[in-house]
């Protein structure tokens, strides 16, 4: 799952590496994957997308979204994009392959399961994508504690955790598990403190803190790492962030666990 630092990372880094360039050709499906979605035919993407230019990305909680003249060519979930320079081999297996005029590409191949879509504006019909397009960012001034309170008092939260409360149900998009964790030990929450319980607590134990730890302010995620060089390699973004194994400039924060015991530092991805 694509999840908010990445999302922003790769977004700023699509910017960079692929806007303004030209789609010489377009290829799609080359190697079928069951779990692949596209929107419509993927024979039809190279009409759709050939010839035209690169412009604004942008994402949508998880959702990573970029204007390509008259189409949006939106990725999610499990998608891995990959940026590739004039000459460099390209991938024998993949889900699609965006070939530019200046001989470099754009290679997505999916993981598990994930979208590539390409649409019109306003052709296109996902729950997913218009829950995230119409609820607040975790980075932006509306993602605040008032916010937070009224997702506490959404009908069939009481009884549920708060790991419940902020991963599931797409009530904050783009956050999941992997980030989570390291929003909730921020901001020294137990993932299974019930979430009717969180407006009691004192503004600096609830996670009204995470944007500062997504790299902006509010919520504590994990700050975004330096934009990689591209082309020549992959879009990593926050890579492989997962639960548990995240962390920041190769350290881990020693700290004590209830009872004395001390958090051991994760594996090395």
């Amino acid at each position: 799952m694509i999840e908010i630092p990445e999302a922003v990372t790769l977004v700023r880094q699509l910017g960079e590496a692929l806007g303004g360039k030209r789609v010489r050709v377009t290829t799609a499906a080359t190697a079928p994957h069951a779990f692949a979605w596209y929107h419509g035919d993927p024979a039809t993407y190279a009409d759709r997308l050939s010839g035209r230019a690169f412009g604004a990305a942008r994402c949508h909680g998880g959702f990573v979204e970029v204007d390509v003249e008259d189409t949006r060519l939106l990725f999610a979930e499990g998608v891995a994009l990959r940026a590739l320079g004039p000459g460099d081999p390209r991938p024998r297996k993949h889900q699609l392959l965006v070939e530019f005029d200046d001989g470099t590409a754009l290679a997505a191949s999916v993981q598990m399961y994930g979208g590539l879509w390409a649409f019109a504006p306003g052709d296109f019909n996902n729950p997913c994508y218009d829950a995230a397009r119409s609820k607040p960012s975790q980075l932006s001034e509306a993602f605040d504690r008032a916010h937070l309170d009224r997702l506490v008092g959404e009908p069939g939260v009481r009884g549920q955790s708060v790991k419940a409360l902020l991963a599931t149900e797409q009530r904050v998009p783009g956050l999941g598990n992997g980030v989570l964790q390291d929003i909730l030990w921020e901001a020294g929450i137990h993932p299974s403190q019930p979430a009717h319980a969180w407006s009691a607590l004192p503004p600096l134990r609830r996670a009204d803190r995470a944007p500062s730890v997504l790299g902006g302010r509010g919520l504590h995620l994990p700050r975004l790492p330096a934009a990689l060089t591209v082309p020549g390699g992959p879009l990593r973004g926050t890579a492989a962030m997962s639960a548990g194994r995240y962390h920041r400039g190769g350290t881990w924060p020693g700290r004590a666990r209830p009872g004395g015991r001390r958090r051991s530092p994760p594996e090395r991805m």
